[in-house]
């Protein structure tokens, strides 16, 4: 079996479910108990339900005992794409929660990674009372607060990249980005593929949310409890960023090592401890020092 297919073969193992909303269908991959806490993981913006992968194994045997439910973002998989073709945080969020809604789900653990963070955080503004906990891995903070032209310059340069280089060139040129440059090939080849099958509309779509959002405007006020996380090799969102974006509304920040923006994979194993924690204590931890799966951890 060559290398790369190794993590795919996994995700094999983990079927697609699907269910129609009022605003939509959504799928997802689940693993765990039925009966156990439920935690929903979102995902980035070049990424899909797979990312979870290391997620979904470590529910699947327990390790991580909770229901865990990883969403494929409107417009990502075989979930449908959102009818705006500027949709902004709030129209994710309303989609969230239709589909918890048409599964019966009430009160849930709530992950968002880089995009999935400012899904997250919307999320849980709209219904938070709804939500256990809030975690959020390298989050993205959104360009809502930056000018106008530096909007419309982020937003036009990965709508150029898509229209030049298309899923697969894109994954290609920017899949080694998400990763450390520790990573193994077989991580890389698997964020490669998983990359190279977004669909461009929902991809576009995703877009426009993320030049227009502001994660410290939807965190605002929240009163779940929260911690934000990351790992020191992360080109993309900085530890220095992330970090920042936890003092500045009190919640622990958690390193993860040196992984990359891709922590749920690279890092899988602090990833998944952390996210045990909130299972466990149903509130981030209270202290700003953390050791992790043999790593250490950062000052508040």
């Amino acid at each position: 079996m060559p290398e790369q297919s190794i993590l795919q073969t996994q995700l094999a193992g983990f079927a697609t479910h699907t269910v129609a909303t009022a605003s939509g269908t959504v799928a997802w991959r689940e693993a765990g108990a039925q009966t156990a806490a439920a935690m929903v993981l979102l995902h980035g913006i070049g990424s899909a339900s797979g990312s979870w992968l290391q997620q979904l194994r470590a529910a699947q045997n327990a390790s991580l005992p909770c229901r865990l439910l990883a969403w494929d973002a409107p417009g990502y998989g075989a979930s449908q794409a959102l009818a705006m073709a500027q949709p902004g945080a709030q129209d994710y969020a309303q989609r969230l929660w239709a589909w918890l809604d048409a599964l019966g789900l009430q009160k849930i653990h709530l992950v968002g990674h880089s995009l999935g963070a400012l899904m997250a955080a919307a999320a849980a503004q709209l219904q938070a009372g709804r939500v256990r906990s809030l975690c959020l891995l390298a989050p993205a903070p959104g360009y809502g607060r930056a000018d106008a032209a530096l909007r419309q310059s982020k937003l036009q340069g990965r709508l150029q990249a898509l229209a030049a280089l298309g899923p697969q060139g894109m994954a290609h040129q920017r899949g080694a980005a998400m990763l450390s440059p520790r990573a193994s090939a077989e991580q890389l080849a698997y964020v490669q593929s998983t990359m190279a099958q977004i669909d461009p509309a929902g991809y576009t779509q995703a877009a426009h949310m993320l030049a227009d959002a502001d994660l410290a405007s939807s965190l605002a006020g929240l009163q779940c409890p929260l911690v934000v996380a990351s790992g020191s090799a992360d080109s993309i969102t900085s530890q220095e960023a992330c970090q920042g974006l936890a003092k500045a509304f009190g919640a622990p920040y958690v390193g993860l090592g040196a992984v990359g923006h891709a922590c749920a994979l690279e890092g899988a194993v602090a990833v998944n401890q952390l996210l045990h924690e909130q299972v466990r204590a149903q509130k981030p931890p209270d202290v700003q020092v953390r050791v992790l799966a043999n790593h250490t951890q950062v000052h508040p």
